[in-house]
Formats: C-alpha cells, structure tokens, sequence
C-alpha cells in the first residue's frame, strides 16, 4: 500500500510539472505597433473610397472628437457624421498618407499624422485639389478594435 501510495504522489508530481508544458497554449493577440495603426489609417481611406462617409464613420469611436480646421469642435460620432456627407458624392475623394505613428507603452492608445489631399470639382466642373495636414489619436476599444477617438486637420499650401 505504501509503494502505491508513494507511486500515486509522483505520478500527481509529475502530472503537475509537465502538463501545463505539454497542453498546447494559445497564442496572445500580438502587440499593436505603430506599424498597426499606419496599417488602419490605409483600411480606414479604403473604407472611405469605397462606402463613402459611412465607410469613413465606421473608424470613430462613439464618444470621438473632430477637431475641423477653423471651426469649433464637433463631439460625438453622430454629430461627426452629419458632416461628412459629402464623401458620398463621386467628384470627391479625400486621400490621406500617415507619415508617422506611434503607439503607448501600455498599447491601447495611439496617434498618427500625415498629410492629405482632398479631390474636388469647383463651380465651372474643374479640378480643384485642397493640402492639409492630420493627426488621429487612436484608442483600442473594450471588443479590441481600434478607433479613432480625436481626429484634427489644418489646410496647407501646395506641396512644391
């Protein structure tokens, strides 16, 4: 009964030690990267392209904050959205480029910045194209999505 015993406390011992290492293990979500979020603001104009300002909505968070280019602040996504209709007519189409990002070291906030163009047509059907510069501040929200929370731009002369 003793050797028993002594052969069933090892056996646990044992168990203990090398089935945790055994039991495959599920790989952790990786670590968003600056890299990440460039990666989002190129979806994010695709979305733009293709669906219009529905498209565009779809990245802002519900409590987010536009902060336009001379004008005062607009809160919420609801009241962001009433503005961006005109994403959804074809003569215009607003193209941005990240130049850079960065990421917190607690990897749930984040911004990106770069320059943006904006294609439209004047009164007589011409081409006419806008500059400008952005920043978004992204935040990585409760399902692990990432949106952006404060979004600003400012207009720029032509790029030489």
């Amino acid at each position: 009964m003793k050797s028993f015993l002594l052969a069933l406390v090892v056996a646990f011992l044992v168990a203990t030690i090398v089935l945790p290492i055994a039991r495959p293990t599920a790989s952790a979500s990786p670590k968003a990267t600056a890299d990440t979020l460039k990666q989002l603001e190129g979806e994010f104009m695709k979305a733009a392209a293709e669906k219009g300002s529905q498209g565009y909505m779809s990245y802002y968070a519900e409590d987010s904050v536009e902060v336009p280019n001379g004008a005062p602040l607009i809160q919420s996504k609801a009241e962001i959205a009433k503005g961006m209709g005109f994403l959804d007519d074809k003569n215009n189409r607003l193209l941005w480029t990240p130049v850079g990002a960065d990421i917190s070291s607690s990897g749930d906030l984040g911004y990106t910045y770069g320059n943006y163009e904006f294609h439209t047509k004047n009164k007589e059907g011409k081409p006419v194209v806008e500059y400008g510069k952005y920043t978004s501040i992204w935040k990585q929200q409760k399902d692990g999505s990432w949106k952006v929370v404060l979004d600003m731009g400012n207009a720029s002369p032509e790029p030489k």
